[in-house]
């Protein structure tokens, strides 16, 4: 019976004993178009929390320079030579005619768990390493992934990527196995043999489906985008909390842009709570009191006023029956989300009501969570029960704070303190950009996963603050341009997403940040924050 596992494994030692000689003439011909800048970033973090290291060869959000660009993963066999030899290739990353990005090692400290495409939800379980490997491939989007093995056996990865399986959900991407032999070479001549081979292999290398999905991608308008995405969100209110909520607020800022007001079907899908429907419930959290900045949008679209009312239901549980401040808006939880949840209702309930009491509370409640949960580093721990920088639990503050702000007079004497709160947690935020221009699952910990909604939450915070001139144009508009090529490649034309961390309370641990799901598909969290940047991107685009 013929084998076609030993057939493809003869194939590539044919391969191999071919290319290198006319490699030889190839790279003598063609100049080299590799970049000279190499991006050390992680891939995620494995199972015993060692990062996963890679060195990108070209700028990660830039899908459109000529060059064929070669992913080369080493480990995968388990051995210290493919990983000896990655960081040599690294080293000399310019000497072939393509752009080089290496995994240094895709299982730092066990044996590779070798399952393509990984069992389970990203990033979890036993095939973790395995599952930042996949996702990085189809967001990287090379134009070839050569799995670098030194033993004999078939390469799962470049089976799977051969069978047309499309990492990331964004498209196909090439793959080969470049097996070679130690015997007595020297790390130096390893080198100048693999090379030889990549650079044939790049030779006639198309672009990956990959790289021309996320091509287009990128290539949207922020009215574009904001129309697929409000095809599929904010279009219902079965409850009156802020992740419809904030939805149903983009369809009406998308409008705004478009001239074609989403207006009446969103006072049909909240009709109900104007009927007698309970919108804050016996027990309100901070997901029902933000989820009320709806009603405040309506309001000053319609005049109707049973719209303030309930805007303005939600903004009074911070004061007691007599009317006093309390120490903070209920149902905090002592989660950074609060910032948000309590001080952005705070804020447009008294703009609109012109009633100074609602600033005072806003400050009071801004200064409470800050107590209990802003770093000296100027990041946003999510709760006292650990000093994780989680993602959302600072895109949560940049948010509320930027909506707040927009509110907020000027000369109310709690303004100059708030706003510089804001710019000094920006300032933070940015310092920990990711190259690809995402935010990270824990912010400061760059192994952990890009995660999509603090970046779509802090890109339009950043954007709001340029918008409004509270933040320096030179220093602050490249990292919004960044955030925002970031969050369009996450982006499919459908309104799927790319790693969305799931709903996630207060965590006792660093390792319970990095182990939340990471959400491949639709989700109406992620659906909302992108809505709410891809508005405020277009009208920063509109005035600049």
């Amino acid at each position: 019976m013929p084998d076609p596992a030993q057939d493809r494994r003869n194939a590539d030692r044919k391969l191999c004993k071919m290319l290198p000689a006319l490699a030889g003439a190839l790279c003598l011909i063609l100049p080299s178009l590799a970049v000279a800048e190499i991006f050390h970033t992680s891939i995620g973090v494995s199972r015993a929390g060692s990062p996963i290291r890679a060195g990108l060869g070209w700028q990660p959000a830039d899908f459109a320079a000529p060059a064929p660009r070669i992913l080369v993963v080493a480990g995968l066999d388990g051995s210290q030579e493919s990983v000896d030899l990655a960081a040599a290739l690294l080293r000399h990353s310019g000497d072939g005619p393509f752009a080089l990005s290496i995994v240094l090692n895709a299982f730092p400290d066990r044996e590779p768990v070798e399952r393509f495409p990984p069992d389970g939800p990203a990033y979890l379980g036993d095939s973790v390493e395995a599952q930042y490997l996949w996702r990085f491939i189809g967001m990287l989007a090379p134009d070839l992934v050569v799995d670098l093995r030194f033993d004999g056996q078939p390469s799962a990865l470049a089976r799977a990527l051969q069978r047309g399986l499309s990492p990331a959900d964004v498209g196909r991407v090439p793959a080969a196995t470049l097996r070679l032999a130690a015997d007595d070479k020297t790390l130096d001549q390893l080198r100048h043999e693999a090379t030889e081979i990549l650079a044939s292999l790049a030779e006639s290398q198309p672009l990956s489906a990959a790289r021309r999905e996320l091509q287009e991608r990128v290539s949207r308008s922020p009215v574009e985008v904001a129309g697929q995405l409000a095809l599929a969100y904010g279009h219902a209110l079965d409850t009156a909390t802020y992740i419809p909520a904030l939805a149903l607020v983009g369809r009406l800022r998308l409008g705004d842009i478009t001239g074609e007001s989403p207006l009446g079907d969103v006072e049909e899908i909240v009709a109900p709570f104007l009927d007698g429907k309970p919108s804050l419930g016996d027990r309100p959290s901070g997901s029902t009191i933000s989820g009320h900045l709806i009603f405040a949008d309506l309001y000053e679209r319609t005049d109707n006023r049973a719209y303030l009312a309930l805007a303005r239901a939600a903004a009074d549980l911070g004061f007691e029956p007599d009317g006093e401040l309390k120490s903070s808006m209920p149902s905090h939880n002592e989660m950074s989300d609060s910032v948000f949840m309590g001080c952005a209702i705070l804020a447009r309930v008294g703009r609109i009501t012109g009633e100074r009491r609602y600033f005072d509370m806003a400050l009071r409640h801004l200064r409470f969570m800050q107590d209990l949960d802003l770093r000296r580093d100027g990041l946003y721990r999510h709760s006292p029960l650990d000093q994780a920088a989680w993602g959302r639990g600072n895109g949560f503050p940049a948010l509320g704070l930027a909506l707040a702000l927009s509110d907020w007079p000027t000369e109310h004497p709690g303004y100059a303190g708030a706003q510089a709160s804001y710019q000094a947690h920006m300032r933070a935020m940015a310092r920990h950009q990711d190259p690809t221009g995402m935010w990270h699952q824990v912010v400061d910990r760059p192994e952990s996963y890009r995660e999509f909604t603090s970046t779509a939450m802090t890109g339009f915070a950043i954007t709001r603050g340029l918008r409004r001139g509270w933040l320096d144009r030179d220093e602050f508009e490249p990292v919004a341009d960044r955030a925002w090529k970031a969050v369009l490649a996450r982006i499919k034309s459908d309104a799927t997403l790319v790693d969305v961390c799931r709903s996630t309370g207060r965590q006792t641990s660093l390792r319970a940040y990095f182990d939340r799901e990471a959400i491949l598909g639709r989700d109406d969290r992620g659906g909302a924050m992108a809505l709410l940047f891809s508005t405020e991107r277009a009208r920063w685009e509109s005035e600049r």
